[in-house]
Parts: structure tokens; C-alpha cells; sequence
């Protein structure tokens, strides 16, 4: 961070309540004129502070309401094992975010379903089947409190 400065850091707080601004809305936001912050924002892309741009979607209108979180024990682990488990994750579009954890569990995945049973099948037919898989525990979501895409800047 210390290649930014604060007007560097009001364009990314910016971009992450709404990536969709235009160059000359965010300048506006900023104080700036269209032309530097343009060039600013490009050089924070090709720096790597911004990986992309998405669209949040609404998962009750996409038929994924229900929200696992699901802690992955494997039967035993090392670097092959975990980059083998890492890909077959990779695969599954039901899963949508995969953390390596320390602790009980060895990941930590937020897994997105239309309902139980198909929950179920997926872990029956997918993540059930993966080699290694030693245990799973769900806790399902019942709402959630605070979800922020963004990070404290």
C-alpha cells in the first residue's frame, strides 16, 4: 500500500460500494477530473489492487437460497493430496467460496443450493466422492446478518 495515496484509496473505496460508476461519476466522487482519475484506475487494475469487476447477484431470484457453510476433514494431507482436493473444488459450481483453514477442519467452503435435497445429491454424488474426503459437517444459513464484498481500506 505504499505506492497508494488517499485519493488512490477513495477511488478503490469507491469502486467497491459500485464498481458500475461511470469514469466521470467517479471523478465526481473523488474531486478529480475524468482524465486523471481514468488513468489512476488503470494503473490500479494493472497493479493487481483491482483483480475485477462483478455484478452481486441476488440468490433468492436465482433459485440458490439455500447457503451452506461446510467444513472439509480429509482423511490425510499433503501438498498433493490438497492440490488434487483444490481442483476437484474448483469443478463444482455449487461451491462458491473455499478457504484452507487451521483448526478441526482443513477447508471451509460456502456452498450455494437450490434446496435440502439437492444439498444432498451434491454431497452424496460430488463432494462425498472426492478422494480423501475423511468428514463433512453443514451448518446451514438461516439469514445473513452482514455480507460485505469489500475490504477495510
Amino acid at each position: 500500500m505504499e505506492n497508494l495515496d488517499q485519493i488512490d484509496l477513495k477511488i478503490l473505496r469507491t469502486l467497491q460500494k459500485n464498481a458500475k460508476l461511470t469514469t466521470k461519476e467517479l471523478a465526481e466522487a473523488v474531486n478529480l477530473t475524468p482524465t486523471p482519475v481514468f488513468e489512476r484506475q488503470k494503473r490500479l487494475e494493472k497493479q493487481g489492487y483491482i483483480k475485477k469487476y462483478v455484478a452481486v447477484l441476488d440468490p433468492d431470484k436465482l433459485n440458490q437460497s439455500l447457503m451452506v457453510i461446510c467444513m472439509v476433514k480429509l482423511q490425510q494431507i499433503n501438498n498433493s493430496i490438497a492440490q488434487r482436493f483444490t481442483a476437484e473444488i474448483n469443478k463444482l459450481p455449487e461451491v462458491i467460496e473455499c478457504y484452507n483453514t487451521s483448526g478441526n477442519y482443513d477447508y471451509m467452503l460456502k456452498v450455494r443450493s437450490s434446496d435440502m435435497k439437492h444439498y444432498q445429491e451434491f454431497i452424496l454424488n460430488k463432494l462425498g466422492v472426492i478422494e480423501n474426503v475423511g468428514s463433512i459437517e453443514s451448518t446451514f444459513v438461516m439469514s445473513e446478518v452482514k455480507q460485505n464484498n469489500g475490504i477495510n481500506i
